[in-house]
């Protein structure tokens, strides 16, 4: 049990690590090119789950939640800066992370129960709830960052 705990925290480590650096390269550039070096890191998020043998199906419902939560989470964040500066992006952030957690939380737990009623084993383990729920906020805010920066070229 120890052994899986510590699994998850040094991949969260690592892959904060990884994210946290790469986004510190790419963030003077448009919003289009970091919502494709976003969407590329969290599709590394599935080859961890590969390499530790986790099965993609059975976190399913962390990859949603996490891409629910991001995903609308930039839009928020955005639209807040827009209306208020960084003070209104801090409170577009943590405003729309409370409510996109909510929703996040609706699709993602449906999810699992539609995963029991068809027999599906899932493995919510730290490892893998870590893992789903970070590949899936990257694959959600790369995607909202994209659509902002294709609006910005309009």
């Amino acid at each position: 049990m120890k052994r899986g705990l510590f699994k998850a925290i040094v991949s969260f480590i690592s892959l904060s690590v990884v994210v946290f650096s790469v986004s510190l390269a790419f963030i003077y550039k448009n919003n289009l090119i970091i919502g494709i070096v976003l969407l590329f890191l969290g599709f590394l998020g599935f080859v961890l789950l590969k390499i530790f043998k986790i099965k993609i199906k059975s976190t399913y419902p962390d990859i949603l939640f996490g891409m629910i939560d991001n995903g609308i989470l930039v839009f928020t964040a955005v639209l807040g800066s827009l209306i208020a500066g960084i003070p209104g992006a801090i409170l577009g952030g943590v405003a729309g992370n409370t409510i996109t957690d909510g929703v996040g939380g609706i699709f993602e737990g449906h999810l699992a129960e539609k995963q029991r009623e068809k027999n599906i084993k899932t493995e919510r383990t730290a490892l893998s709830s870590c893992l789903g729920k970070m590949t899936g906020c990257l694959i959600g805010a790369g995607v909202g960052l994209i659509i902002v920066g294709l609006i910005n070229l309009i």
